[in-house]
């Protein structure tokens, strides 16, 4: 099937493999930062808290493994924002849509509590708000999947951060240069790609009719949750991550009760610029592991830098999730179940 770019192109007439494979034009997103009030250069914060759930708040995980923010910072991933938020904190609201209730709930009370509030989105409630309060924003191009969307959210938030002075300018405009060696890579995951070829498609195949788990290190675990994601929406399956070397404290244990013959595809996302020590653990685990759980899929990734090969990995995701989707019969786009349950709250 996945040898027939004709089947391919009929069982995806929405082109979510165009979307995922053209993901590189994002870096060139211009971020503008709008809004009533403007940033005050001169203005710190002692520290920062992206407000947003799923590939909002993912996009903060993958800026923060590349390249750390000067003062404290972590995501919100609730409605509610941490204790210690206050007039010296800077809360930036993400989300796509700009109607997550979570993240409308964290930026009221961002207000509430006089912090600094940004907002990055592509339309709805958030950004009205923001426009009508003052809050400075970046509105994001619409028209596509939220989970799809991380790189542009990716470089707003470099935007956002570089003028409250909490990153290196170069963290916004260096993502632009990666863009075409992006496309090039993008290139060889294509539906004209034969599977012998093509990483993307030997990939889907691997995980079809299983359960996907993800494992990366410090540097790539938020990656390996951006696999999850795209596992679970495109291809509405099954799919779990963690991280070394905390899974070697506690998971390690629990593959010792499974049969080899389970449904499970493991993935170990490979950095060689994680220590010495998480590449060491990765080895061991795969040694004491042999005959007790399948043999782990490597996924080296690809790239002269972590920003690159975490660049390169989102796509790779998309890509073989969208294939894996076709292989399971299911539209990649679509997310009606998490609609539904949004609408019954």
């Amino acid at each position: 099937m996945l040898d027939d770019p004709v089947w391919i192109k009929h069982h995806d007439p929405k082109g979510a493999l165009a979307m995922a494979a053209g993901q590189w034009r994002q870096l060139s997103f211009a971020a503008e930062v709008r809004g009533g009030a403007s940033v005050e250069s001169d203005w710190r914060a002692k520290n920062i808290v992206l407000a947003g759930m799923g590939g909002s708040a993912l996009a903060g995980g993958l800026l923060k493994a590349a390249t750390p923010p000067s003062v404290p910072f972590e995501a919100a991933r609730g409605y509610n924002l941490p204790p210690y938020i206050s007039d010296d904190s800077l809360v930036i609201a993400c989300s796509y849509s700009g109607n997550t209730e979570e993240t409308l709930s964290a930026a009221r009370q961002a207000a509430q509590r006089g912090a600094r509030l940004a907002v990055i989105g592509s339309g709805g409630r958030l950004l009205e708000a923001a426009a009508e309060h003052g809050h400075p924003y970046v509105k994001l191009e619409d028209g596509l999947a939220p989970r799809m969307s991380v790189l542009q959210t990716w470089r707003a938030l470099a935007r956002l951060l570089s003028l409250y002075g909490s990153l290196e300018e170069t963290a916004f405009s260096g993502l632009a240069g990666y863009a075409e060696w992006l496309k090039d890579q993008a290139a060889a995951w294509l539906p004209s790609v034969p599977p012998e070829h093509n990483l993307a498609k030997q990939l889907a195949l691997k995980v079809a009719g299983k359960t996907a788990v993800i494992y990366g290190g410090p540097k790539t675990a938020a990656l390996a949750y951006k696999w999850k994601i795209s596992f679970n929406e495109n291809a509405k399956n099954l799919a779990f991550f963690g991280r070394q070397p905390e899974v070697s404290h506690n998971e390690l244990a629990g593959w010792s009760s499974h049969p080899v013959e389970k449904p499970f595809a493991v993935i170990d996302l490979l950095s060689p610029l994680e220590d010495a020590e998480i590449l060491n653990r990765f080895q061991l685990t795969s040694r004491l592991l042999s005959g007790l759980r399948p043999a782990p899929i490597s996924a080296p990734l690809e790239g002269n830098s972590l920003t690159a090969q975490l660049l390169w990995g989102c796509v790779l995701s998309d890509m073989t999730s969208v294939y894996l989707a076709l292989l399971n019969g299911v539209e990649p786009l679509g997310v009606e179940l998490i609609e539904k349950f949004k609408r019954q709250l």
